[in-house]
């Protein structure tokens, strides 16, 4: 799946359904959850955010997403996208010195509701409410706004926003034993262990012995066998979570490589 933050730097999000994605971020996103439940899970942390809650979450990591309305109410929320190129702006205007690395280990902070928070929704609601996309002049104020207000209060958060460092190499077998279940592009794997495209298919060969989709087609394959036939798990349900995009596919698959579908080892209901 690409990425969902490619050109609008502000998103109204709304659905009556439940949905569910695998997505990988690659700027910083403040979240304002208004109605309804948004599940951000990461290969370290689950974030599960109620209404009137509102969080910032790191980049460079990817996540699983699920939209969940409630209580008879669709869901709503608004993501606000805080892209570098503004970051390193307002760090240049406000003379910012800029950190070779984040000093923070979090991949989320929980920030205080404050009446200035509101104040920014409720100015930015009238805006947002015809469209889905919010790629606006006003748009990039209402970011700059949201910036001004995260280091009024909690300027502890400057670090953590001006952190500009692109990610380092790293351990390439530690990582993917972390990430496998994240359906998105090989790219998008490359990019957050440090490396080229080809440089990571090249390290991957030297470290698994196979290709990367190979691999993990196996891993993802061999995790699901276990949840369902350990755990108890719907094959129905956990093919989305270790990372196949259709229920089909994972069936094919899954009779493919241990000659019996999923479904005959399944907890009879």
């Amino acid at each position: 799946m690409s990425n969902l933050f490619t050109s609008a730097i502000v998103y109204s999000l709304d659905t009556a359904t439940q949905t569910e994605y695998d997505n990988i971020l690659t700027e910083h996103v403040m979240l304002f959850q208004l109605s309804g439940e948004m599940t951000f899970e990461t290969s370290e942390q689950k974030i599960v955010a109620q209404p009137g809650q509102i969080y910032l979450v790191r980049k460079h990591q990817f996540v699983k997403a699920t939209k969940k309305p409630m209580g008879g109410q669709a869901y709503h929320a608004y993501l606000f996208i805080l892209k570098d190129d503004v970051l390193r702006q307002y760090a240049l205007e406000k003379g910012i010195t800029v950190p070779q690395r984040s000093a923070f280990d979090s991949k989320h902070f929980l920030l205080s509701k404050s009446l200035i928070f509101d104040s920014l929704i409720s100015s930015f609601s009238f805006h947002a409410r015809s469209t889905l996309e919010v790629d606006h002049p006003l748009s990039a104020l209402k970011v700059r706004e949201a910036i001004e207000i995260l280091l009024l209060t909690n300027p502890q958060l400057e670090n953590f926003l001006f952190d500009f460092s692109e990610p380092f190499k790293i351990d390439l077998e530690k990582f993917m034993l972390a990430n496998y279940k994240f359906n998105v592009g090989m790219e998008h794997f490359a990019t957050l262990t440090g490396r080229s495209l080809a440089t990571f298919k090249r390290d991957f060969l030297k470290v698994f012995g196979e290709t990367p989709g190979r691999w993990l087609h196996h891993a993802r394959l061999k995790e699901a066998h276990y949840q369902i036939q350990k755990h108890n798990k719907k094959p129905s349900e956990i093919f989305l979570e270790v990372g196949f995009e259709s229920f089909a596919h994972f069936s094919n698959a899954f009779k493919a490589k241990y000659g019996y579908t999923p479904k005959s080892i399944a907890p009879s209901v």
